[in-house]
């Protein structure tokens, strides 16, 4: 018996773009999958896509514990920051240049993977990324990658009638005193980490592209393809 063909995934390189121009690309994508569920007539569903960019600076926060305080708020933004709310899971964070933001836009049902697996797989993606650079990353009983007590991937997603939204960032490079303003993801006690901090010598966001699709691939037993597909 033949097994199942491997799913394709559009990547697309957005560069550095804001925050909410992000959304709105996400947006676009999940729009396409339900619109093609919903047609009636069987139409071919749209690509699956990972959409990877880097943000001009931004805290963002997610859906977990309720609304997040407007003097927080403010006190985010006086710092020159842009700040948002989002539907993703998850508390505060900071996305920032220099920190590779992966978003994969997939239908599950493709994947044959229940949410949960799904997000074991990023982070086995991200733990792969690390292995290429020589470094040693684990999982935690909190959600994220983490090297040693310090968090190097952050991860938060939203997922509706099986298609996928937001995803994970990466420090590569990022300027990690952004960091110090929040508690990164509600959790107490522990740090924040990049893969230059680490390795001791820059790591740039460019450099660290291509492993981590190659880790996507392998993870997500999928094909890749490149788009030159324009923003809206």
């Amino acid at each position: 018996m033949k097994p199942p063909p491997r799913p394709v995934v559009q990547v697309l390189r957005l560069g550095r773009l804001p925050y909410a121009q992000a959304l709105t690309e996400q947006q676009k994508y999940v729009r396409r999958h339900l619109e093609a569920r919903d047609g009636g007539e069987s139409p071919p569903p749209p690509p699956h896509a990972l959409l990877l960019c880097e943000h001009e600076p931004v805290y963002t926060v997610g859906l977990r514990r309720g609304p997040y305080p407007q003097s927080e708020e403010a006190r985010l933004r006086g710092l020159g920051a842009h700040f948002h709310r989002s539907d993703r899971g998850g508390l505060v964070t900071f996305h920032g240049p220099g920190q590779l933001v992966c978003y994969p836009l997939l239908d599950l049902r493709a994947f044959r993977r229940p949410l949960r697996l799904y997000v074991a797989g990023l982070e086995a993606a991200a733990i792969g990324l690390c292995r290429r650079f020589g470094l040693q990353a684990r999982r935690s009983p909190h959600t994220g990658v983490w090297v040693g007590d310090d968090k190097i991937c952050a991860i938060g997603i939203h997922c509706g009638r099986y298609i996928t939204s937001h995803g994970l960032a990466l420090n590569c490079n990022i300027d990690l005193t952004w960091f110090e303003h929040i508690v990164p993801c509600g959790i107490e006690g522990k740090g924040v980490t990049s893969l230059s901090r680490e390795l001791d010598r820059e790591v740039t966001v460019e450099e660290a592209t291509l492993p981590f699709l190659k880790a996507f691939e392998e993870q997500f037993q999928c094909t890749l393809t490149f788009s030159e597909e324009n923003i809206s």
